[in-house]
């Protein structure tokens, strides 16, 4: 729901960084892997309750996801890069691994920490599968009937209200107030399960 007008709010930041990183030995894919490798750090160190460190790393990976689009999209504007599809497709999976890695981490330290339960946690999983399903699904049946949605990102997104900019900040609660994190993710669970259905039936129709 907030990724458009975020998105356009931090386009000018990210290109300017962009533009300082793009230097040879620099590249978007490298920095792709850059942010999974300090996503699943702040997993572990979650994991193992360490919330200050996993929470500083979280958001850096979370930053450097956004510079990897950024870089890409510059180099191609140059001509000096690639269409980008090798680069999407990386983006898009380093996210489903942090994202899962993450709620993994918490659940470990939270259920150790605080005596949380796991099955809050095992529900935000089943809906990020099902949203995970959902979209990637259009994304492929769209761009072979020549149905895609181009917002600039690699696939075509079904946006609902559950977005990566959400995802970032329930991510953040959870590090910043673990001992709250079981209701939280139940919470979450709804609102991205909610976003789930409707991305079926949004997709759906847009392919009948």
């Amino acid at each position: 729901m907030l990724d458009g007008p975020l998105r356009r709010v931090l386009a000018g930041p990210l290109d300017a960084t962009a533009r300082i990183l793009d230097r040879p030995g620099i590249t978007p894919d490298g920095l792709t892997l850059a942010g999974l490798a300090l996503g699943l750090a702040s997993a572990a160190l979650a994991a193992a309750q360490l919330w200050g460190w996993a929470l500083a790393l979280w958001l850096i990976s979370r930053v450097i996801d956004g510079l990897d689009g950024a870089l890409a999209r510059r180099r191609r504007a140059a001509g000096r890069g690639s269409t980008g599809e090798a680069g999407g497709f990386l983006d898009i999976t380093a996210d489903f691994v942090v994202y899962g890695a993450g709620v993994l981490g918490v659940a470990f330290g939270a259920t150790a920490g605080f005596g949380a339960a796991w099955w809050p946690f095992m529900l935000v999983l089943l809906a990020y599968y099902v949203n995970g399903a959902a979209f990637l699904a259009f994304s492929s049946i769209a761009e072979r009937t020549g149905r895609t949605i181009d917002d600039g990102r690699s696939l075509s997104f079904l946006g609902r209200i559950a977005e990566g900019t959400e995802t970032i900040v329930v991510h953040s609660l959870w590090l910043l107030l673990p001992f709250w994190s079981e209701p939280i993710a139940v919470v979450w669970a709804i609102i991205v399960g909610m976003s789930a259905v409707q991305r079926v039936v949004v997709g759906y129709r847009a392919l009948r």
